[in-house]
């Protein structure tokens, strides 16, 4: 199938399809996101587990964020 043909038939395909189509494209592409994604997945369970053990002590965002703008001026 000629390489417009193609274009023109994946284009008229209803909307839902299309997205389907451009998932697994993009995919097909960088395939290793998958990966990443369930590699924060379980990073984050992981530090939430520590946050509810009391492993970690855990930092207000206001005063993460106040700390950064503090370095900025300097």
């Amino acid at each position: 199938m000629p390489k417009e043909e193609l274009i023109s038939e994946a284009v008229s395909l209803p909307v839902e399809i299309r997205l389907q189509l451009v998932e697994r494209l993009l995919e097909s592409l960088n395939p290793s996101h998958k990966n990443i994604d369930e590699l924060w997945a379980i990073e984050a369970e992981r530090r939430v587990a520590e946050i509810e053990k009391g492993e970690v002590k855990t930092v207000p965002g206001d005063e993460v964020f106040q700390k950064l703008y503090d370095r900025r001026k300097k």
